[in-house]
């Protein structure tokens, strides 16, 4: 497969990038070799593979809700930079 001047111009263009003309060649070059590579997954035989969403078996990833105690404020707060009473403080974000 080759990539031609054309088609990086176009690819350019479509992702609103601008090419050096001094680059352009190296990407075209990396551009060509990536297409080939893909190219050759195309030939792989994947007649017998189950399609599927993800790479790994999915299971639940969630744990059970268990009540358990918690922090103490005076220990949650002990490394906050800024606090008032009993509560992190932090700086305003929004604007009037």
């Amino acid at each position: 497969m080759k990539v031609t001047k054309e088609d990086l111009e176009n690819v350019a263009v479509l992702s609103r990038l601008s090419v050096p003309e001094s680059k352009a060649e190296t990407y075209i070059q990396q551009m060509d070799s990536i297409l080939t590579y893909m190219d050759n997954l195309s030939k792989v035989d994947t007649e017998n593979v189950k399609p599927t969403t993800y790479a790994l078996p999915m299971q639940n990833v969630f744990r059970e809700d268990v009540v358990k105690p918690s922090l103490p404020r005076e220990a949650a707060l002990a490394n906050a930079p800024l606090q008032e009473d009993g509560y992190f403080k932090v700086p305003k974000v929004l604007e009037d």
